[in-house]
């Protein structure tokens, strides 16, 4: 778990406080925020993963989180939904606001906000059943009431699969190439229709043409639900997402703001040392 390893403090005028990044570029697009972090500090035993991470992720849109390994972006990202629950080393303070509840408040029920806030993990992950079964299986678990035929198709053409695997529906996931695996798994999470999609390097394992694939349906879905993408690629972050979020070895959020503005004209030297490769 490489985001769980503190590094060494890099210093900020304040410490995990982002430089507001400047919004007034052309890509920049007025979106009211689904997600608040305020104050997040993420320990796992005595080590601080995470340090005082403050940030609005507006709605319907990519909010990419980048930085060197061991920054913290995949612990962030984990925050979201809950996902480090299931380390129990793990300790969250502060606030992370999702529709303007605290997802940590003792009345939240874990497994219901993953409903909500459905995750893409690094490694295509398909369930070893049929491609359909793949699709429908979190609809059946959840007593799904609607047409699951209609809406296992809906969730496959929202992930650009549904063509591609139309007449193999009962074929094992398993089966398909690395891809369109990754494809089932957006498929996959879309289904339940919730209102966030986290990804977590979901292209890292892929080839170009594949990639490439998985940038046009990450553009594509954030028309319906709020993408946030963990991602080590930088130009994989110009090209797809509307804010980008930098994140420096220490756990701290340096800078936050519209991507354009982050990659062109950063506020932070330390974010135009990492972005031109002098450091990370």
């Amino acid at each position: 778990m490489s985001d769980s390893e503190a590094g060494e403090s890099v210093s900020s005028p304040t410490p995990g406080t982002a430089v507001a990044a400047d919004d007034s570029g052309d890509n920049a697009r007025a979106a009211e925020p689904i997600i608040k972090a305020r104050g997040i500090n993420v320990f796992y035993g005595e080590t601080q993963a995470l340090r005082n991470i403050s940030m609005e992720i507006p709605e319907k849109r990519v909010t990419a989180l980048i930085g060197p390994s061991g920054c913290g972006k995949s612990t962030f990202l984990r925050c979201i939904n809950r996902m480090n629950d299931l380390i129990p080393s793990a300790r969250v303070e502060g606030e992370l606001l999702f529709e303007n509840k605290n997802v940590y408040d003792e009345d939240v029920d874990p497994v219901a906000l993953r409903r909500k806030i459905g995750m893409v993990f690094q490694q295509p992950n398909p369930f070893p059943k049929s491609i359909y079964d793949n699709v429908a299986y979190g609809l059946q678990i959840q007593g799904y009431e609607g047409d699951i035929d209609a809406r296992v198709e809906e969730a496959l053409r929202g992930a650009a699969l549904w063509d591609e695997v139309k007449d193999q529906l009962n074929s094992s996931g398993l089966d398909l190439s690395g891809g369109q695996q990754q494809r089932l798994c957006i498929a996959r999470a879309i289904a339940p229709d919730p209102d966030v999609v986290l990804m977590d390097e979901p292209a890292s394992a892929l080839d170009p043409v594949a990639t490439s694939q998985i940038e046009d349906l990450i553009a594509d879905i954030s028309k319906e639900f709020t993408v946030v993408i963990v991602t080590h690629n930088m130009q994989q972050a110009a090209r797809i997402s509307d804010k980008t979020a930098v994140f420096l070895t220490g756990g701290e959020l340096v800078e936050f703001g519209d991507t354009n503005k982050i990659f062109e004209n950063p506020s932070s030297q330390k974010v135009e040392d990492y972005i031109t490769g002098k450091f990370g």
